[in-house]
């Protein structure tokens, strides 16, 4: 292996070198390229760096052949904002309301586990007429279901400086296609008991996530799902299954999920005590508060965007775990004045909607807001009326203020922060 190896090595650093005088001949700036290169494995491609190699005239040289798997270009790096236990999707410089999966935004208690698929188990037990353990492959013999939907983390709410993006705002909040088994089917195959009114959803990480969630919405339209975005779902999304509760908190949706637990009262653990829960007025504590209150947030313009005069559309997503948006209202003039913006359809129950508003900024200082309305009735609150309503010390989850930017003379669109106290 080791003299193929170097074999392989000195071929590769030949080809670099025949694309490297092909660059001093055709000149220009650079770019990737890809040379085949002779292996113990028959020929491979081998990307060569960027700075080596771009064509003057792109119609002039013989592109690259097709790749095994896509890539992006190497002009287009969108990336995550990430930290110890997250990472955040770049809102602001997605198109449209699908988010390509490996930029769905993260969230882990115990890190990403390495399942086997094929030693994959789901155990169904507890108050029901017949425990079961399901495969991978037994979950994908049952009829398939997809729908197009949101998951967002009750804690999605960063605010502090005037330099952050959509991302740092908001970036907890992604959306795909999902494709599984309903778990109500799951449930007929176990028979569920008369009495049984909550099951424990738990995971395979390293903390074992686990929560309780009322049986009802399971049969309403809970999943196992095992693709998204038409591919086996990420390992940094819960492969080879995880449950999903559209509309509800992320936390619910248990990734890597390995055990269902039926039973006739929640089972009150560590992440629904402890952690997910709210302070109201009084000194209370609010539980099981699992809907996703509807939100939006104007991705275009925001920081760092340098604003030129003249017609802006101004651009955004809208979402609620109620139901569907009906109304995103846009004020240019710092919240004095609404005006309703288009929703671009179809417009879908518990998913991202995108919104436009045609906007001619003529130079003065001013901020922009957005507001969602769902069919419920609900219309986003601003951070006052969040406080006023809960009490000052409500802690960080299930916040969804109204989002304000300020666009300066120059041009210059900063975040409006909003403290929480």
């Amino acid at each position: 292996m080791g003299i193929k190896s170097e074999e392989t090595k000195n071929e590769t650093n030949h080809a670099l070198a025949k694309i490297s005088r092909r660059k001093l001949l055709l000149g220009g700036a650079a770019t990737a390229a890809v040379a085949l290169v002779k292996s113990s494995f028959g020929e491979i491609q081998t990307a060569i760096p960027e700075s080596l190699y771009i064509p003057a005239d792109p119609t002039k040289v013989q592109g690259p052949p097709p790749f095994d798997l896509g890539t992006r270009s190497p002009f287009e790096r969108p990336l995550k904002k990430t930290s110890d236990t997250s990472s955040r999707t770049p809102l602001q410089d997605l198109y449209g309301t699908i988010t390509p999966a490996d930029l769905h935004y993260e969230r882990h208690h115990g890190g990403v586990p390495t399942i086997d698929p094929e030693k994959y188990e789901l155990l169904i037990h507890g108050m029901v007429e017949k425990p079961m353990i399901f495969t991978l492959a037994d979950l994908k013999r049952f009829p398939a279901f997809s729908r197009i939907c949101f998951l967002e983390c009750s804690g999605n709410f960063r605010t502090g400086k005037e330099e952050m993006m959509p991302q740092e705002i908001a970036g907890l909040t992604s959306q795909s296609e999902w494709t599984g088994v309903m778990l109500s089917t799951l449930f007929r195959e176990v028979g569920i008991k008369s009495k049984a009114s909550w099951f424990l959803a738990e995971g395979s990480d390293a903390a074992v996530m686990t929560r309780s969630i009322p049986l009802q919405k399971g049969l309403q339209d809970g999943m196992i799902v095992y693709a998204q975005n038409g591919e086996a779902i990420r390992p940094q999304q819960g492969y080879p299954a995880r449950l999903f509760l559209p509309g509800w908190e992320g936390n619910t949706s248990v990734k890597w999920i390995r055990r269902i637990e039926v039973s006739d009262q929640p089972y009150m653990t560590r992440e629904e005590t402890s952690k997910y829960t709210e302070g109201i007025k009084g000194g209370k504590i609010r539980q099981f508060s699992f809907d996703m209150d509807a939100r939006s947030i104007i991705t275009y313009p925001a920081y760092p965007v340098i604003l030129q005069q003249g017609w802006v559309e101004i651009r955004g997503i809208a979402w609620t775990g109620r139901g569907k948006i009906v109304k995103v209202e846009v004020s240019t003039d710092a919240g004095k004045t609404w005006n309703s913006a288009k929703l671009q359809g179809p417009v879908m129950d518990k998913a991202h909607t995108y919104f436009r508003y045609l906007w001619n900024w003529r130079g003065d200082e001013t901020e922009i807001l957005s507001r969602a309305i769902d069919e419920t009735g609900y219309i986003q609150p601003t951070m006052k009326q969040l406080m006023e309503a809960r009490g000052r010390d409500m802690g960080g989850y299930h916040l969804n203020p109204i989002t304000a930017w300020r666009i300066k003379r120059d041009g210059t669109v900063l975040f409006r922060p909003e403290g929480k106290a």
